[in-house]
């Protein structure tokens, strides 16, 4: 009886230490498949096989971000191609980061050649960044969060740091255009000075520098600045339709901005009309009935410019911030 509970034993110890002995050669055959293909190409195209083989199936000591996206021009996503851009630049970036190593790796899955991947994790949208983390399943904040961080590649390396504690500094190719540009409209003008050095009495015109600081103030209020920073797309495109304005607190489009900026205009159009009508900066009086008539039709006009359009300016903070404490003013 004892030989044979030592021969029951041995067996199973034998059979555990083959099975451990072929799920490590399992994972250093996988791990040296996915780093001959990262050699290649830094973003490892996936189908529902390979996605079931290198991300979902043990044995597995590694991360793996995976971007699910809608390329196609007939899938309509127009953020899809400005997302994958900088997807492609943190990818890159990893390769030539000193942290990079067998530990993480890039994926996508495009939806026309890995439907059933979409249909496998419930996504209905595109596109979405998720982290597969080495062990367990993937939680709520392993997917990332568009609205709340940007779609900037700073923004995609801050958020796989704070998931997988890898550190990875941006590489951008050089972009020469801003440069350019910069330097063509300072020829521009030097040029248009020179041709006007006899005369340059339109610099000391107050209504031009008056037009030029509030279109500077319409840009910098309507967010300009912060769509230069984060390079958001200029609208998005979903199966019922586009969408100019943005859901969240936290994001916006950029034909959203210029929308508020004529928003803006608007209601500033309308306030100079009734200080115009109450005789301008001023205060000059009204001598004759017809004036008087004309400067209350101005008037009017002025008021009804403002009204319409800061309400259209509170009724989209209304629809992004609505647990605003201040809510109640617009119901």
């Amino acid at each position: 009886m004892k030989y044979k509970t030592l021969l029951c034993l041995t067996a199973i110890l034998t059979y555990c230490n083959i099975d451990a002995q072929s799920r490590t050669k399992g994972l250093e055959e996988k791990v040296q498949q996915l780093a001959d293909i990262s050699a290649k190409q830094s973003i490892i195209a996936l189908n529902f096989n390979k996605f079931k083989e290198y991300v979902k199936s043990p044995p597995r000591d590694y991360s793996f971000i995976v971007m699910f996206t809608a390329m196609a021009p007939s899938r309509r996503c127009a953020i899809c191609q400005h997302v994958y851009d900088e997807y492609l630049v943190v990818a890159n970036s990893f390769r030539l980061s000193p942290s990079f190593s067998d530990k993480l790796f890039f994926g996508l899955v495009d939806f026309d050649e890995g439907s059933d991947v979409f249909q496998m994790l419930r996504l209905n949208t595109a596109p979405v960044i998720m982290h597969f983390p080495a062990k367990g399943k993937p939680k709520p904040a392993d997917s990332m969060d568009f609205e709340r961080t940007g779609i900037h590649a700073e923004a995609i390396i801050k958020w796989i740091q704070d998931r997988t504690d890898i550190q990875i500094r941006v590489f951008r190719p050089p972009n020469y255009s801003g440069v350019i540009l910069i330097a063509m409209l300072l020829v521009l003008i030097t040029g248009f000075l020179y041709l006007r050095r006899n005369n340059l009495d339109f610099l000391y015109n107050k209504q031009m520098w008056a037009v030029i600081a509030i279109f500077f103030c319409f840009s910098m209020v309507s967010g300009q600045m912060w769509n230069q920073i984060r390079g958001p797309p200029f609208f998005h495109r979903t199966k019922n339709g586009p969408v100019y304005i943005n859901g969240g607190s936290h994001g916006q489009f950029v034909l959203e901005s210029y929308i508020v900026a004529a928003l803006n205009g608007a209601v500033v159009v309308g306030m100079i009309f009734m200080i115009e009508a109450a005789g301008g900066v001023k205060g000059t009086d009204i001598h004759r009935a017809q004036e008087g008539k004309r400067r209350r039709f101005q008037f009017v006009v002025g008021l009804v410019l403002v009204c319409v359009f800061f309400s259209l300016l509170l009724s989209i903070f209304r629809s992004k911030t609505q647990g605003y404490p201040y809510s109640f003013l617009f119901k």
